[in-house]
């Protein structure tokens, strides 16, 4: 199993001399377009080369201040410069993330057979600036590693942060963003891996290597272990694949950790609908259908690696859904893990089922939250679109903890509700509850079902991630084709708001 490596990056004061790309940025002014983060040593050197200022070039080459617009032009000595939309001169951090994730895809770009330095210079001085450009720049360096014996090289060799700050914080700001970006390749990768590569037994194995060389501890319950605790929705929904499926536990407890936050993930490594089998083309992209998963395991390995003081346990519920003479079946009675029965009414709705379990399993541990993730429904795609991830809480003060984090993270989530008579529609005349209602409100109905699974009284937060966590377009932002990563970062600063 392959993996991405993150190139060096470092913070300086100044752009290095030999960097093969400076990306910059355009932004509104008061009256006219202002470029944001040259030194006065690399205008004058760009403006004798070409004989005109700067700003005059990069406009007449077609550089804009709206977000999202890259143009090249030549720097000193053979080297680049990139210029980016920033927007308005005012920037927040996902306004700078945004702006050295395309920078540093578009230099990325000019490397031809081989590899670029990048110099991000955006005018970054407070730390939550930095962060986001340090943050940016990372993810918008990723590429997925092809499975083959023959590995390219990076086309991006080195970043470097430029910032005028020499405080310490801007520093560790840098730092964090590493960790965090980090964790988010590794989400990406796990969910870009071909599902005959990365199964059951193989994403448990790469989840206790992740953990390796943190405080992290890890606890793998098979197939066997699996059937002697109960957990009928795991053994259900993994019933129909040769190949078992698997609950990881991840438990990180630092010292003077006062919080107690639980993460459940959705881990279906490949979903072909079971018996209720997907037509051909919405089966194509189901190795994604573990994203949930990859998320809180990733986001749990980079709030170890910050050494935040909040005590984190996370469920990984994973299996494969196929068909098979042992698959389950529409109209079968489950008994879940601690006793609930649940008549399943379509087989394609799989992943509400194994996380029922794990949903359980972190109730038992008594958190102060419990916040699952999940590329659960298509409902919410049609709702949110692509680019949005629901959230549904069983109260304000859970959604308003989450939408907080993702606000701080840059991710994009939107609260739906999960209405008075939801649960009814739930109802089986032949156990305790079915598993799905009619086609309305089909996120918000999964929801229901989901928050049946969680203690009376407990907060609880559900990320329906099924729109952003797979990119089947072309790259933007900091964004890639495939595997996204959602979830880690406002996983990541959810902990860290927890710790006050």
């Amino acid at each position: 199993m392959t993996s991405f490596t993150l190139p060096p990056l470092s913070l300086a004061s100044a752009s290095p001399l030999d960097a093969d790309a400076v990306v910059i940025g355009l932004a509104d002014g008061a009256s006219a377009p202002v470029l944001v983060g040259v030194s006065d040593q690399l205008e004058k050197r760009v403006a004798k080369q070409l004989g005109r200022p700067l700003l005059e070039v990069a406009i007449s080459l077609g550089a804009k201040t709206k977000p999202g617009g890259t143009v090249a032009l030549p720097g000193p000595d053979g080297s680049r410069i990139v210029v980016v939309g920033l927007g308005d001169l005012d920037v927040t951090p996902e306004q700078v993330r945004r702006a050295a994730g395309n920078g540093v895809r578009h230099a990325a770009s000019l490397a031809g057979e081989g590899s670029v330095s990048v110099a991000v210079s955006l005018d970054a001085v407070e730390p939550e600036v930095i962060r986001g450009a340090a943050e940016g720049a990372l993810l918008g360096a990723y590429s997925f590693v092809k499975v083959s014996g023959e590995q390219p090289e990076p086309t991006v060799s080195s970043i470097t942060v430029v910032s005028s700050s020499g405080k310490p914080e801007a520093r560790r700001a840098v730092e964090a963003a590493r960790i965090v970006a980090t964790a988010v390749c590794l989400a990406r990768d796990w969910v870009n891996t071909p599902a005959n590569v990365l199964y059951p037994e193989t994403f448990a194995e790469a989840a206790r290597v992740a953990a390796r060389g943190t405080r992290i501890e890890v606890e793998v319950l098979d197939d066997k272990a699996l059937e002697r605790g109960g957990y009928g929705g795991l053994m259900a929904v993994g019933g129909g694949s040769a190949r078992p499926p698997r609950l990881v536990r991840f438990s990180y407890a630092p010292r003077g950790a006062k919080a107690h936050l639980a993460l459940v993930g959705k881990g279906i490594t490949f979903d072909t609908g079971g018996l209720n089998l997907k037509p051909a083309e919405g089966m194509y992209t189901m190795k994604c259908d573990m994203g949930g998963a990859a998320a809180v395991l990733a986001a749990t390995r980079a709030i170890a690696d910050l050494g935040l003081k909040v005590r984190v346990t996370s469920y990984a519920a994973m299996a494969e859904n196929m068909p098979s003479g042992t698959a389950y079946r529409p109209s079968d009675v489950l008994t879940m893990f601690g006793g609930t029965t649940v008549e399943n009414v379509n087989s394609d709705a799989e992943g509400r089922l194994v996380m029922a379990d794990a949903l359980v399993r972190a109730g038992q541990d008594a958190p102060d939250l419990i916040v699952d993730v999940a590329t659960l429904t298509g409902a919410c795609v049609v709702a949110l679109g692509e680019r949005v991830a629901g959230l549904m809480a069983s109260a304000d003060e859970a959604a308003d903890r989450v939408l907080d984090a993702a606000e701080t993270a840059g991710e994009a989530f939107w609260q739906l509700p999960i209405p008075d008579g939801t649960r009814k529609k739930l109802d089986s005349k032949v156990a305790d509850l079915r598993s799905g209602g009619n086609r309305a409100g089909g996120a918000l109905t999964a929801a229901a079902f989901l928050q049946t699974f969680v203690p009376e009284g407990m907060l609880w937060a559900h990320l329906d991630i099924a729109g952003p966590a797979f990119n089947e377009e072309a790259p933007y932002d900091y964004v890639p084709s495939g595997g996204t990563g959602v979830g880690v970062r406002t996983l990541v600063a959810l902990a860290q708001s927890l710790q006050s």
